[in-house]
């Protein structure tokens, strides 16, 4: 160890005056270095004497005592202007002085975003490496690996749905669908006691909603994967409230009906949409990027890429099948609640496979 002191800095005693008025009892300007750290250098500003300064800081440290000597003369140029019988002439001057301070405010802001992001991803990074390593909490529940963790496997292994590509997003829309069904589920065993289906399509306990719910937030929040949890929770609130908005309002504008009604909750947007399930969908969007999507996309990692393939687009054909037959069959359930005769042996078909009782089992809250 080795001690350093900064050149061209006043003497310690000078600077402890100033550390005493300013109330910092605590800075020290004259402080210890590890030797085997190459090219470290102190700053005169905000380091503290267990301060490890990066190239940028440096560079920021002195761009604050340029700025602070660039105001000092520009304390003269403005008398000259203010003294000047005929200020005009000041006037290219000034312009050019003001334009390349007004480009430098942008090239500091610009910076500042790029390092102020640079330092909540580097904490949240090690804060989640180190989450993901630490002992299970009880036995059968690991922590969910690191996202930066599950980037690396996905570049090591070339995965087929590797990064944010069509096949993780199909993947992510039916474990979503799925998974947004079983927690609703356990939700309404909680609050009511008892099992209530969730079901949005006809075959299986699957939920379109919460599938796109679930691609929305993981496309909209995926670059903020390997951020702290403020950003994810005020994204997944924006992106969720709209999701289902949109979905409640296709909903009426096609089949004339409505699964949610929001109007006796307070803050609401036609009923679509309220303050209460804004901020579950903000927590959910915390919950699903640090915990839900990592596991998934750990279970997706252990797919193979050709059998993977095969899988999403057949589940893509189930899927969009399960789809245009719900449509149909709430389609005629309207119609019958209208006191509709069907017209042909298809709808009487579908009155056959799809009565009111099946119906109202799978869609026990849809209003008309």
């Amino acid at each position: 160890m080795k001690n350093i002191k900064k050149r061209n800095l006043p003497d310690k005693t000078s600077l402890s005056g100033a550390a005493a008025q300013s109330g910092d009892n605590n800075i020290d300007f004259e402080y210890t270095v590890d030797s085997a750290i190459p090219n470290t250098t102190p700053s005169k500003r905000f380091l503290t004497s267990e301060s490890r300064i990066s190239a940028i800081e440096k560079i920021s440290v002195e761009a604050l005592d340029e700025i602070s000597e660039d105001n000092e003369s520009l304390q003269s140029f403005y008398t000259a202007m203010a003294v000047s019988k005929d200020p005009s002439v000041y006037k290219k001057e000034a312009e050019q002085k003001s334009q390349s301070y007004f480009r430098a405010s942008e090239n500091l802001h610009r910076a500042a975003m790029i390092s102020a992001r640079i330092a909540d991803e580097t904490d949240a990074r090690i804060n989640d490496l180190v989450k993901s390593r630490r002992k299970k909490r009880f036995r059968f529940i690991s922590h969910p690996p690191a996202n930066a963790y599950i980037d690396l496997e996905e570049q090591r292994k070339d995965h087929f749905a590797h990064g944010l590509n069509i096949y993780k997003l199909l993947l992510i829309l039916y474990i979503g669908s799925f998974v947004g069904v079983v927690i609703e589920l356990l939700w309404c065993l909680i609050n009511k006691g008892y099992f209530e289906s969730r079901s949005g399509l006809v075959y299986g306990p699957f939920n379109l909603v919460y599938g796109f719910g679930a691609v929305a937030i993981t496309a909209g929040l995926y670059k903020y994967r390997n951020r702290s949890r403020l950003l994810p929770f005020a994204a997944g609130m924006i992106i969720g409230s709209v999701v289902e908005y949109v979905c409640s309002w296709a909903q009426e504008m096609v089949i004339g009906s409505r699964s949610w009604d929001y109007t006796d909750y307070p803050f609401n947007l036609n009923g679509r949409i309220c303050i209460l399930y804004s901020v579950f969908w903000g927590a959910l969007g915390v919950f699903w990027l640090k915990n839900l999507y990592p596991r998934i996309a750990a279970l997706i990692l252990k797919i193979p890429n050709k059998a993977g393939k095969i899988v999403t687009w057949a589940l893509l054909a189930f899927f969009v099948f399960n789809a245009a037959v719900s449509v149909i069959a709430l389609l005629r359930w309207g119609q019958r609640i209208d006191g509709i005769q069907a017209a042909n042996d298809f709808w009487r078909f579908i009155d056959l496979r799809f009565p009111d009782e099946r119906m109202q089992k799978i869609y026990a809250n849809m209003i008309w």
